[in-house]
């Protein structure tokens, strides 16, 4: 059973969350406490603690997550009717790999559900096990990182946390179809790494991108399953993490509007926050960032346009060769672009649309293939 993994919160912890005003979180979030194992509802949301940095050597071991429960839970929610739980904690396995195996069946256990995961703590290669919790999910998974890196090294001296999407790409089954970036910067990143983003037609967007127009985050969130954010894509100034010094980051504004961008997409069914040092700084901000994935949750339309279409406006534009259909959704306005299925299709068995923005449209009439459109295509043939 899935709480034989899983550590209920201790009772001092709970005596300190107990004391928040009547309408704060920790009043409407049910825990899992000694003696008392909550029952699951379905299209729910589950916190969910990592006590493994194994990953990462430069960031300190992780005895608890008390601090970022502690400013969490003293928020107040928004108007939200989707139960809250605080599962608990992952304790540190013997190894790595028995962490993975825990955070795999929990993940996997929840997802199957319907119920999202946030995880926090431990160290950013844990991303590797929340994508394994989709192997029996008959699915290929798009996964998205906020971080500065890719992630990819692979060298003598490289952390877990440095190199876990080869792993991801290497290792059978190979069910990731999309990588996303969000956030990198170049000069964190080898030139041969960057070569390997667009080889693979994967997506990379760079940190001046995104912090300039945010919005342009928005469709590849709309197209992930899993959001993984390396707190070290925040400036230091923004979190109040200076081991490492982190001059050039996300600030905490632009981290909050890409958490609601996560939480408002209808298809992401996990999310993580890595490689902090909870300390009470960080730990102001990622209670934040939790809150504002919690809100997006709370806005999701469930509009994806399969089946009937009839509140969406279908546009056909010629373009060489090729037709290109877009829908536009009379309820939120917002765009996606087909993905033709063709004999040759290997991956894309269950999206045919493809999120897009009204850019990608206003492009494709000056007779421009819009970028993600052209990469799906590749990736699909591949």
């Amino acid at each position: 059973m899935m709480f034989d993994f899983l550590q209920p919160l201790s009772d001092d912890l709970l005596i300190d969350i107990h004391r928040v005003s009547n309408q704060a979180l920790g009043k409407k979030t049910i825990f899992h406490a000694n003696h008392e194992t909550p029952v699951l509802q379905e299209d729910s949301i589950a916190i969910i603690g990592v006590l493994d940095n194994r990953g990462l050597k430069s960031v300190d071991s992780c005895d608890n997550l008390n601090e970022i429960r502690l400013q969490f839970y003293n928020l107040f929610p928004g108007n939200w009717n989707a139960a809250i739980y605080d599962l608990g904690d992952i304790i540190q396995g013997s190894s790595i790999e028995d962490t993975y195996f825990v955070l795999k069946t929990v993940c996997a256990e929840l997802i199957k559900k319907r119920i999202i995961p946030i995880i926090i703590g431990g160290s950013q290669d844990l991303t590797y096990a929340m994508y394994r919790a989709y192997d029996n999910l008959d699915q290929m998974v798009n996964v998205v990182a906020v971080d500065s890196k890719f992630d990819f090294e692979n060298g003598q001296n490289t952390e877990l946390a440095d190199s876990y999407l080869s792993k991801m790409i290497v290792e059978e089954p190979n069910n990731l179809f999309n990588y996303s970036n969000i956030g990198y910067q170049t000069y964190y990143n080898s030139q041969e790494e960057i070569d390997l983003i667009e080889k693979l037609y994967f997506e990379a967007y760079r940190l001046g991108e995104v912090s300039h127009n945010t919005t342009i985050a928005e469709p590849v969130f709309r197209d992930a399953d899993i959001v993984s954010v390396d707190m070290r894509s925040i400036k230091s100034s923004a979190s109040g993490n200076k081991k490492p010094f982190i001059p050039n980051g996300f600030n905490g504004k632009e981290i909050c509007i890409l958490a609601r961008y996560s939480g408002i997409s209808d298809k992401i069914s996990s999310f993580g926050l890595f490689n902090h040092n909870n300390t009470k700084e960080e730990a102001v901000l990622i209670s934040q960032v939790i809150w504002y994935f919690i809100e997006g949750y709370h806005y999701r339309s469930r509009e994806y346009p399969i089946g009937t279409r009839e509140n969406f406006i279908k546009y056909i534009v010629p373009i060489e060769e090729e037709e290109l259909i877009f829908y536009k959704s009379n309820y939120s306005e917002r765009w996606w672009i087909e993905i033709p299925h063709t004999n040759s299709s290997n991956k894309l068995k269950r999206n045919t649309l493809l999120p897009c923005s009204n850019e990608d449209y206003i492009l494709a009439t000056q007779q421009e293939i819009p970028n993600r459109w052209w990469k799906a295509q590749r990736k699909n043939c591949i």
